[in-house]
């Protein structure tokens, strides 16, 4: 689950335009190598363990460093053609299908509860059922506080209650309780999940400026609000120290991005990453895979 997880957020953030043996390549050595070695480095017993780095399910081992392989391979990618303009304008991509968009996002949103209670790793004793009833709560109040937040800042900067801000700040939500569940109040639950709400808006609109093409915001989503859940655990957790936090941190993001890199380029020189601009026009449902997503529409 959590490697599926790091691959599914690549995938949103390099969706639309690049060629689908590569993402599969790129997705053997992500799940065969990268994922593992610094998911040792916590949950093996390794010197981030030892370190006093706290990451209870995930927020760094597995979404950040799902952001990191993607954020890599976005730059080398390129934006999407007729992204961004010579006269520095940004022209939306809007999503094709926004009530399948929400429906995909609550289809998360129930799943993080296993995701997340799983990660208590048992569900034999009172004490155990209780703990995991905990983080049911917590997980849930963060993700409604970070949809609610997301949508009150979408309509301060854009005029509008934003949907696609919304369904991202319940996601952003989920990403920043992952690291402790456990240990917070409910209060400090929605605290949390309502900052990560607010960056996530935030987070999305700055990429944008620098011509960084995330389409749905994943980058956004599970990397910087990957961050901010790691740091946020310094709230709740008395096991957690800045300088623990800081240590995992900086080494999940600097292996994964650094060695995504390596990765992606190896990759780029010899199959090459990127689909042609006709490809991407006719879209990858039918240049890539054979097969339209949207027969209805077809002539």
């Amino acid at each position: 689950v959590f490697v599926a997880t790091a691959m599914s957020i690549i995938s949103g953030a390099v969706a639309e335009r690049m060629k689908v043996w590569s993402f599969l390549l790129f997705a053997v050595v992500m799940t065969g190598v990268i994922y593992p070695i610094q998911g040792s480095w916590s949950w093996g017993g390794g010197f981030l363990s030892d370190a006093g780095f706290v990451d209870f399910a995930g927020s760094g081992i597995v979404h950040m460093c799902g952001a990191a392989a993607a954020l890599a391979g976005v730059i080398l990618l390129g934006p999407r053609s007729g992204k961004y303009n010579d006269d520095g304008s940004i022209t939306p991509i809007p999503g094709c299908n926004m009530p399948l968009a929400t429906l995909g996002m609550f289809i998360l949103w129930f799943g993080w509860f296993g995701f997340n209670g799983g990660s208590e790793l048992k569900l034999s004793n009172i004490d155990e059922a209780n703990a995991v009833a905990q983080v049911f709560v917590n997980t849930n109040m963060a993700a409604a506080c970070g949809a609610v937040a997301a949508l009150i800042m979408s309509q301060i900067m854009f005029g509008r209650a934003d949907i696609t801000m919304a369904l991202n700040g319940a996601l952003a939500g989920l990403v920043s309780i992952t690291a402790e569940p456990l240990s917070g109040t409910h209060a400090e639950s929605m605290l949390i999940g309502a900052i990560g709400g607010v960056i996530v808006v935030l987070s999305i609109v700055a990429l944008d400026k620098i011509k960084i093409d995330d389409p749905v915001g994943a980058i956004s989503v599970h990397g910087t609000c990957g961050i901010w859940g790691l740091l946020a655990v310094l709230i709740t957790s008395d096991d957690a120290t800045l300088t623990g936090q800081l240590t995992g941190l900086g080494a999940i993001l600097g292996f994964t991005f650094v060695s995504a890199l390596v990765v992606w380029f190896i990759i780029k020189m010899i199959f090459g990453i990127r689909v042609s601009e006709e490809e991407e026009l006719a879209g990858l449902d039918s240049s890539e895979v054979g097969i339209s997503a949207y027969p209805e529409f077809s002539n």
